[in-house]
């Protein structure tokens, strides 16, 4: 049986031809390969920048249009940071991930306020900024600025395991090490940028996680994975969690013709949007038990009025399950306990809040049921 190298042994880096067998044909076939995406149209770094934000956990072809929204909406970093929270994540609704846009203003303001309203180009000075990792900062540092910083994200992960053949599970920290350091060694050269790109590409289009299209692969003389028949088994696969479950219940407060709205603070599941007032509650939960708690958080007494359905979404980590409870109470509040901010607002006014894909369902349905009698 083959012996493997241990994770503990610290193997040393590849020597420079072997690197350089890699570099060139990957860059060679970036050039005649690359899909035509249209942050690879441009030099400007907050156009890069804001493209590296929308790509974490988010398909390209789900990013193109939001994306060219956002830019056409706010065209520079002065723009993103004068621009109120509210708009930037009504701009963003529908992406996911809302810390990204409110990581994404921070760090405009930032921008504006110690660079004078430019990015940085050095990964050092960048990892300053709110949102910016290791991965983004080397994505920006070279794709933007042409500096030799390397990244890593899934898809270059893949590609490195299996040219290297490099032993362990994700999220292994040996194994992750290993890993930076390679991206390290081989984005040393010209091209920076594109090199990093083309690993990207490589592992997105050639090199997938199922069914790599080995023999279109540019670099498979150099793959060790490849050469000892393990492919399919590295990197292994990651063990994912089973999503939680949660129920919400949500306060459907009719009010003439608006509803009442609520911004939750700035951490946890959906933080800083807007929703229709929620609190966490048992999913045999009585209605009746569910308005007491919606009380507490409201800070007023409310009273269930109803019923209005459920709605039921998936996301990465929860089972979500939204229940709608038509409330009323002797006292319209102005503000809560438990959220930043109330607002009244007709459902033509809430088109302009950030709210999250799920709160936008649940408002729909609400409407849906003519809790405002129309």
């Amino acid at each position: 049986m083959r012996k493997r190298a241990s994770a503990a042994q610290a193997p040393e880096l590849p020597e420079a031809g072997r690197l350089e067998a890699i570099r060139a044909p990957l860059l060679a076939w970036y050039d005649r390969q690359r899909r035509d995406l249209p942050w690879r149209r441009t030099k400007d770094p907050y156009a890069i920048w804001l493209s590296e934000v929308m790509l974490q956990q988010t398909q390209v072809a789900t990013v193109i249009p939001y994306w060219e929204r956002f830019l056409a909406r706010f065209p520079t970093v002065e723009a993103l940071a004068s621009a109120p929270l509210d708009d930037v994540l009504a701009a963003w609704r529908g992406l996911g991930y809302y810390s990204r846009a409110r990581n994404l203003h921070r760090a405009a303001q930032e921008v504006v306020a110690r660079f004078e309203g430019r990015l940085p180009s050095s990964a050092e000075q960048l990892l300053t900024l709110p949102g910016f990792g290791r991965y983004t900062a080397g994505a920006v540092a070279s794709i933007a600025f042409g500096e030799q910083e390397p990244l890593v994200d899934g898809n270059v992960a893949r590609v490195l395991s299996r040219l290297f053949e490099v032993e362990g599970a994700p999220g292994d920290r040996a194994r992750e090490a290993r890993l930076w350091e390679l991206a390290g060694a081989l984005v040393q050269g010209e091209r920076p940028g594109d090199l990093n790109q083309a690993l990207m590409e490589h592992g997105a289009t050639v090199c997938r996680p199922e069914s790599p299209l080995c023999l279109l692969c540019p670099v498979r003389g150099a793959c060790m994975a490849l050469r000892h028949g393990r492919v399919d088994e590295l990197p292994p696969a990651k063990v994912r969690a089973e999503p939680k479950r949660l129920t919400l219940a949500l306060a459907v407060w009719p009010h003439e013709d608006t509803l009442l709205f609520a911004r939750r603070a700035e951490k946890g599941l959906f933080g800083g949007l807007w929703e229709l007032p929620a609190t966490e509650v048992e999913p045999d939960m009585p209605d009746a038990t569910a308005a007491t708690r919606l009380s507490e958080a409201l800070g007023v007494a409310v009273t269930a009025k109803g019923a209005l359905g459920t709605v039921q979404r998936q996301l990465t980590h929860r089972a979500l399950t939204l229940r709608l409870l038509r409330v009323a109470g002797p006292q319209r509040p102005s503000r809560a306990p438990a959220f930043h901010e109330l607002r009244w607002c007709t459902p033509a006014q809430a088109e302009g809040l950030g709210m999250s894909t799920a709160m936008q369902r649940a408002l729909d349905a609400a409407l849906e049921a003519g809790v405002l009698g129309g």
